[in-house]
């Protein structure tokens, strides 16, 4: 039976973070096991596909203080400025990384590059080793260890088991850990689009009568889409042709980038927020999307689960002697309680507020664009979320 400190089932960002973090934060005093089940390639991992992610100024000042953020920042585009805006009403709101003395608000990165850059890091990282393609398929939790069956057939022993295996966790099934879940019964239609106009780092988020329509700075002047739609319509928007599909995109989106040239293959996702109240139990933790899935509408999920990931790595890095000790494990959990509440909480009511027509939903979010637009005091919340900036 292979022995580690930790093993982490889950080698996409966040299990890969999480590893690199904790070699680099114990010194190469951790044996690391990662465990994932494909091999990095954008046709078959689910964690390391055709998307695109924004990662905030906060996320990168996190991964810079890993030594990460160097290897990742050439394949990543800088957003220089958001502009939200609510169609066919009045409400908008600008923020621009001049305004703030930053370099950037935050930086787009297709998962696809970052998955082959972490790939190399992984295997060439003495401390950590990577079981690929293997999965978990068997936990079995003793005072001082968890023992690991893989379904290749090998068996591991650790000091601590963490689930970073996406949002249907079968670690977190295994030991039936709660999992909330609410269906926000949208569905994410996702492509790179081509516009006439440069897009100069600029980000947009606007709000239409069937939900938010995302679209980020890519490389090559390419921007990436998100589109939230009501089931219904997203199958319809799914089954037209290309020309059909930019129409009614350009009709929702406007024409602040000019006309709408060109889109490239598309996808779509169910939309629903999943969240375990609980992201510890004994010899046990849960990080990524397995403690929590976001709705894309404010690019907060995967920057609120990389500073699960920091938090878990420093606190672990405290008990060397025993890493998977209960009392680091607790003050990881008290660490994230505040921001995990919080940020679930902004996303969901953004949501809400912003994913239909009603008239005292559409005054109240007018209003409040204006004024978070006009008035500094209210516009900082939404900047510090925004910017990553955010107490951990």
């Amino acid at each position: 039976m292979a022995q580690f400190d930790v093993v982490i089932a889950g080698g996409a960002m966040a299990g890969a973070t999480l590893a690199l973090a904790l070699t680099r934060l114990s010194k190469g005093a951790l044996s690391i096991a990662v465990v994932e089940p494909y091999q990095v390639d954008h046709l078959s991992h689910p964690g390391f596909d055709s998307r695109s992610i924004a990662l905030s100024y906060g996320t990168v000042q996190i991964l810079d203080s890993l030594n990460l953020w160097q290897s990742i920042e050439p394949v990543t585009t800088p957003i220089k400025h958001i502009h939200v805006s609510d169609k066919n009403h009045a409400g908008m709101t600008d923020i621009r990384s001049d305004n703030y003395s930053v370099d950037a608000l935050g930086y787009v990165v297709e998962l696809a590059d970052v998955g082959r850059i972490y790939q190399q890091k992984l295997e060439a990282d003495s401390n950590i080793t990577l079981l690929c393609p293997d999965s978990v398929t068997g936990i079995e939790r003793h005072n001082q260890s968890v023992d690991i069956e893989l379904q290749s057939g090998k068996k591991l022993t650790s000091k601590l088991l963490v689930a970073a295996d996406g949002a249907i966790s079968a670690c977190c099934q295994q030991l039936q850990i709660q999992l909330d879940e609410h269906d926000f019964e949208q569905v994410a239609v996702i492509a790179n689009i081509i516009a006439e106009q440069e897009h100069q780092g600029r980000a947009f988020e606007r709000f239409t009568a069937n939900g938010p329509v995302a679209l980020l700075p890519m490389s090559d002047n390419r921007l990436s889409l998100v589109w939230c739609l009501p089931p219904s319509e997203a199958e319809r928007v799914m089954s037209l042709n290309e020309h059909e599909f930019i129409e009614q995109l350009q009709n929702e989106f406007g024409w602040r980038l000019g006309k709408l040239q060109k889109t490239g293959q598309r996808a779509c996702y169910p939309l629903i927020l999943r969240h375990r109240p609980y992201n510890i139990s004994h010899r046990f933790a849960v990080v990524g999307n397995a403690a929590q899935t976001l709705h894309p509408i404010a690019g907060q999920g995967f920057n609120l689960g990389i500073r699960d990931v920091a938090s878990l790595a420093e606190e672990l890095s405290k008990q060397l002697d025993d890493v998977g000790a209960y009392a680091g494990l607790v003050r990881f959990r008290k660490r994230r309680e505040y921001d995990r509440e919080s940020t679930i909480n902004l996303t969901s009511n953004l949501v809400h507020l912003f994913s239909n027509d009603w008239p005292a939903a559409r005054i109240g979010r007018n209003l409040g664009l204006a004024a978070i637009d006009n008035v500094p005091p209210l516009k900082g919340p939404l900047l510090r979320h925004t910017l990553g900036l955010i107490e951990r």
